[in-house]
């Protein structure tokens, strides 16, 4: 999932590096002494003919513009009311809809098998790659070969280099041993600059522990057809606690200390009593019971107070982002709304 890469990249440059050109530089891993090392590893943990590395290793070229896109500087992130304005719009509700009738028998299918609403696994894909219409074009191998071995030093410290190498490099693990259990050619698949695939955008790892074949044909595959992405985000969500028909948010009005309280925070860890006698209101549709965070969110005409409830967090495993999960949210409402009554 593009989820949990680059939690603190802008949506809009992500947008952005959908439609940039692939560019790459001419390069020889498979003559470098740390890849070779990386091939040697595989070898002797996983079993991998070191030959057949070589061979794929050395045909990769360097993807010059995932260096430049992961290296850009985050400008401070949008707010809420910017952020909204990218994904709730008319063009991606009503492709959503279609997207749903399209799709009618596997979200019914998904929905009764994992008990996530339909309008929810909509949502997902609708903001990930715009229902698989920008699921990347990079090759996954160049990309997580480049960022494995050369993560940039630009606008970031040498740990936090050397971590993300680190992830990225494991990650090329991930896909590799993903590549040989579906039989697919990892020098076929395409991807995002960061390496997340298909209408889902899960990373490598996130794939061999939540995607399913829910087609049924003996394979797990993002790249063909839409069954197995719609069944893999049910999966993920029920995997990650999701409940079905439970809320998943709603606008309170904070008052007084009540404002205080409120942040970006996602896990919920008060009783709405306890919101209530802060100060809060507009809240008698949740049970005082129910845990609840308080989110406040700069929209439009100013502060936004919200309750993010279980499943509200059960979205951000997705993406770690409290404007992640609202947008999924409000988009996967429009889409019912309008799909309902047409």
């Amino acid at each position: 999932m593009k989820t949990q890469l680059i939690l603190k990249s802008l949506m809009s440059s992500i947008l952005l590096l959908c439609l940039m050109p692939v560019s790459a530089a001419t390069t020889d891993y498979s003559q470098r002494k740390d890849v070779q090392q990386f091939i040697k590893e595989m070898n002797k943990e996983h079993g991998f003919d070191s030959k057949l590395l070589y061979t794929w290793l050395s045909g990769v070229e360097q993807q010059t513009t995932a260096l430049e896109a992961i290296a850009r500087p985050a400008e401070g992130e949008l707010s809420w009311g910017d952020y909204r304005k990218i994904f709730m719009t008319d063009s991606r509700i009503n492709k959503g809809v279609k997207f749903w009738q399209d799709n009618k028998e596997l979200l019914a299918k998904a929905e009764k098998q994992y008990g996530v609403s339909a309008e929810f696994i909509v949502a997902i894909i609708g903001v990930e790659t715009y229902y698989g219409k920008r699921a990347g074009n990079y090759s996954v191998l160049e990309a997580l070969t480049t960022l494995g071995f050369d993560y940039p030093l630009e606008n970031t410290t040498v740990e936090r280099r050397d971590r993300r190498k680190k992830f990225f490099r494991k990650e090329l693990v991930q896909f590799l041993l993903m590549s040989r259990e579906e039989k697919f050619d990892p020098r076929e698949l395409k991807g995002s600059y960061a390496g997340a695939m298909g209408m889902p955008q899960f990373i490598p790892s996130s794939f061999r522990s939540y995607a399913v074949d829910f087609d049924g044909n003996g394979v797990r595959d993002f790249w063909t057809g839409s069954a197995d992405s719609i069944g893999s985000v049910a999966n993920y969500f029920k995997r990650h606690g999701w409940k079905y028909g439970e809320p998943v948010t709603g606008q309170v009005t904070a008052n007084g200390m009540a404002k205080e309280l409120g942040g970006r925070e996602m896990k919920p860890k008060k009783r709405v009593a306890d919101y209530k006698k802060a100060g809060v209101t507009s809240a008698d549709q949740f049970s005082d019971k129910v845990l609840a965070t308080l989110l406040k969110l700069d929209g439009k005409n100013g502060d936004e107070y919200w309750f993010g409830l279980h499943n509200f967090y059960v979205i951000t495993r997705y993406n770690h982002s409290p404007m992640y999960a609202m947008a999924v949210y409000q988009l996967s409402q429009a889409i019912s709304k309008k799909y309902h009554t047409q």
